[in-house]
């Protein structure tokens, strides 16, 4: 019997690593080579619009300018911002949405349907129609705002206002998922329970903050950490609408790192500020798992 079992236990290993082997051969040609190719990159420098340009070894010195860069420090800087600000902003308006729009009626339905509408706009399409929108003279929100009496606002010239503008585009874009997730995170819980809190005497604002929010807490720290992360990969409506500018208002570290690589081709520095870039994502991650592990420890 034990040898049957054993038997039995290598036939399913062999045939899950078999099926497993197709993702794995993908993310090995996909990501491991890669990286650890740019891993090596980034202690080289390397001109790749130079031809037959020979790499020199140049040690530590990509990650040592990165300490002296001004630019570095300034798209870090507006990186940071542009997560903090816009994603509390998103969860805030998701989770009120998700509330309204978590029940099973038709105008719910219909609702959850046109939401999907910002989502599924290629971000390049949505940038590229903001960024006429919010033009100065031939924009619609300013003919909008003029009908109120209110001088018209440079929206991508200002450069507070290009970081406003910005964020008020990405909330637009990604508050509709955090209400579509979060929604599936209320649909879950069971009725029983939130009507036994009704019963009890306990008022709406009880209920969902005693009832609601803590069942949805895994849900939410999920959440948070992919919509975060995401937040801090922002690229294509920065590109499409300021090209970082006016200056380095809206300059974020991607689209500083797609400067040096692919305008300046300092493949070297890119490589380093990609690599840096990533570990402080897997930093960022652990943090956000650790704090999942500790409340399950907790429960």
């Amino acid at each position: 019997m034990k040898q049957k079992r054993k038997g039995l236990l290598n036939e399913e290993v062999l045939t899950t690593w078999l099926f497993l082997l197709p993702a794995l051969l993908v993310v090995i040609v996909a990501v491991l080579i890669p990286l650890c190719n740019s891993f090596i990159l980034s202690f080289q420098k390397v001109r790749i619009n130079v031809p037959d340009f020979e790499p020199q070894f140049v040690g530590f010195q990509n990650y040592a300018r990165m300490l002296e860069d001004p630019v570095f420090k300034r798209s870090v800087q507006n990186t940071v911002v542009f997560a903090l600000v816009s994603v509390p902003i998103e969860l805030v308006l998701g989770m009120v949405i998700a509330m309204m729009l978590s029940g099973d009626g038709k105008g719910a339905r219909i609702m959850r349907s046109v939401m999907l509408i910002p989502m599924i706009m290629a971000p390049v399409a949505a940038g590229t129609m903001w960024r006429m929108m919010l033009d100065k003279n031939t924009g619609i929100i300013n003919y909008l705002v003029s009908l109120a009496g209110i001088p018209a606002v440079d929206w991508l010239g200002n450069p507070i206002m290009a970081m406003v503008s910005i964020i008020m585009v990405d909330v637009w874009r990604m508050t509709p998922w955090f209400a579509l997730l979060l929604i599936s995170g209320i649909k879950s819980i069971s009725g029983d329970t939130i009507e036994a809190a009704l019963v009890d005497g306990a008022s709406k604002w009880q209920c969902f903050w005693h009832v609601i929010l803590p069942q949805l807490y895994r849900v939410l720290v999920l959440v948070l950490m992919m919509r975060t992360i995401d937040a801090f990969k922002v690229f294509d409506i920065v590109f499409v609408m300021t090209g970082g500018g006016p200056g380095m208002a809206t300059e974020m570290l991607p689209n500083y790192i797609y400067a040096q690589g692919l305008r300046y081709f300092d493949a070297g520095y890119a490589a380093a500020l990609a690599l840096v870039f990533i570990a402080a994502m897997a930093l960022l991650s652990g943090a956000f798992i650790l704090v999942r592990n500790r409340r399950k420890q907790d429960e």
